[in-house]
């Protein structure tokens, strides 16, 4: 007796068997491993460059002969703070620093109310000139120093206000403004217009609707503003230098061209004082950090 065994079709095999899966499709935006390693190559090799000069400067900085730079190898031998206390108890350091503070803070706040007032303006209302208004600004950052220097100084001579604080924080309310204007013009476009009608229905003035509903809303624009403003009076050294003629009220930038001389040059002391500058404006930038993209990339896709 002959015995045969049923065997399954080559189609029904297939349909028994499991289907194999599709490969994953890598999507647009995704990209490969040895992609993703040479940007993160690229990003540590630019991050090495932008903080070797901050390390150069505090490295040189401990060392307490005026010509260690030439030979960075012997610091590590005769590392020392004397340079700092040198600074701060032989020199003008504090005056220096008084000065430079407040020059600064006053930039800061008065050049972010007039670029906020005015940025505002353009964004809510369309006056006649509104547009040339805002081109005019942006003409302004055109201008080298070097060209401003002349035309300013006589303009302040005129006004008896060379050799003077609030000379020098009009200078620089001048450069501050323009650029500030522009980045919180386009900061105010995002927030919607129905907030400032909302709040002339409660009836609040525009300045009102300004100061107590559009304002609060612009902390991440007005904390970039901030900053911009206070960095640019705080390390501005060309204005200072030309329009601050008594000793007395010299700012950091300035005093630390006392330093150097004809014929000698105390680079340890100015690495010193370079360091101690940039403290203020690093924790000032660590407080703002958290607004600074959010200011920096609104309106950006404003269409």
């Amino acid at each position: 007796m002959s015995t045969t065994t049923d065997r399954p079709t080559p189609l029904a095999a297939r349909a028994t068997a499991p289907a194999a899966r599709p490969a994953k499709a890598r999507g647009r935006d995704e990209t490969g491993p040895l992609a993703k390693a040479l940007m993160h190559g690229a990003l540590i090799l630019a991050s090495l460059i932008a903080l070797f000069p901050v390390a150069w400067i505090l490295y040189v900085s401990l060392g307490p002969d005026k010509t260690d730079y030439l030979h960075p190898g012997e610091i590590l031998d005769k590392m020392t703070l004397s340079n700092y206390s040198t600074v701060l108890f032989d020199t003008d350091f504090f005056s220096w620093f008084g000065n430079a503070f407040l020059v600064s803070g006053v930039t800061t706040v008065f050049g972010v109310l007039i670029a906020a007032s005015t940025g505002y303006a353009v964004s809510r209302m369309r006056f006649p000139g509104h547009r040339p208004l805002m081109w005019s600004l942006l003409v302004t950052q055109m201008f080298p120093i070097a060209v401003l220097i002349v035309p300013m100084y006589t303009i302040l001579s005129q006004l008896d206000l060379l050799d003077s604080y609030l000379g020098l924080m009009l200078v620089y309310s001048t450069t501050t403004v323009p650029y500030c204007a522009w980045l919180l013009k386009g900061y105010f476009d995002t927030i919607p217009v129905e907030i400032d009608e909302a709040g002339r229905v409660d009836g609040l003035t525009p300045f009102g609707t300004f100061w107590r509903l559009v304002l609060p809303l612009a902390r991440p624009g007005l904390a970039v503003a901030a900053f911009y403003s206070f960095l640019t009076a705080w390390a501005e050294v060309a204005f200072a230098s030309t329009f601050m003629l008594s000793s007395d009220k010299y700012t950091l930038a300035v005093g630390l061209q006392t330093f150097v001389s004809e014929h000698d040059a105390q680079w340890n002391l100015m690495a010193a004082t370079a360091v101690l500058i940039a403290i203020p404006s690093s924790v000032l930038f660590y407080l703002v950090q958290r607004h600074l993209v959010t200011g920096l990339t609104a309106g950006a896709s404003k269409s």
